[in-house]
């Protein structure tokens, strides 16, 4: 993977949330995809197995559960976003050091996740990061057309009036950054050592070993990269 390293002229930082800005090893998501397991089981009236199989199969097809629960059996979202993002906060520690950077950055910070604003507001508060971000844009602000379909970035850069060639976009999962890099983004692969496999192997967060064309860089540490490539500049 080449790194290009010229990226003075950044002035939008987009940073997915889960597995993100905090660290996949901190096995948050965990309880979150349970959840989500507990609540198809429940709607559909089938053991968890099954229910697991269509969960991961809608995450595949869809980009979210949710999105192929709407999708296919005409689920209202709110009740599901309430349930699955009632998670318990208290394994994500905050880091003040990733925090100094954040506000060292020079531009505007958004998150942009495929769960609820809610629960991105919820995180981000209790990483004490919540007051360094200029917007926070969830599922429900695409329509619930959700990453990696083209249409959930369209309109993220134009309800925040991004140029695509001045912003940078962090992620964990390899497919999201697709559409950032065919836009002109500068992309950032968040990855961990983490064993994902258990997932689909298309909708794998990263792994250390995880190369991709449409990838400029990858790191396992938002505050040591920050650090390296932008604030020592």
């Amino acid at each position: 993977m080449k790194q290009k390293s010229n990226l003075s002229n950044i002035n939008n930082w987009i940073f997915d949330l889960d597995n993100t800005l905090y660290r996949a090893d901190a096995n948050f998501f965990s309880q979150i995809d349970r959840k989500i397991t507990k609540y198809i089981s429940e709607y559909l009236k089938i053991p968890e197995f099954n229910a697991r199989l269509y969960q991961k199969e809608f995450l595949r097809d869809y980009g979210t559960s949710l999105s192929g629960m709407m999708s296919v059996h005409n689920m209202d979202p709110d009740e599901f976003l309430e349930f699955v993002h009632d998670v318990d906060l208290s394994s994500l520690t905050p880091q003040p050091k990733l925090r100094n950077n954040l506000k060292l950055l020079k531009g505007r910070k958004f998150v942009f996740t495929n769960g609820s604003r809610q629960h991105a507001l919820n995180v981000t508060n209790h990483l004490k990061l919540n007051d360094l971000f200029d917007g926070s844009f969830g599922i429900e602000d695409t329509n619930y057309n959700p990453k990696p379909n083209e249409n959930a970035y369209t309109i993220f850069c134009e309800h925040y009036q991004v140029d695509p060639k001045m912003a940078i976009f962090f992620e964990d999962s390899p497919r999201n950054l697709i559409i950032p890099k065919k836009m002109g983004m500068k992309t950032v692969l968040v990855t961990s050592d983490v064993d994902w496999s258990h997932e689909p192997q298309s909708t794998r967060p990263a792994g250390n070993d995880t190369i991709a064309d449409w990838i400029d860089f990858k790191t396992d540490d938002i505050e040591s990269w920050l650090t390296e490539h932008i604030l020592s500049k």
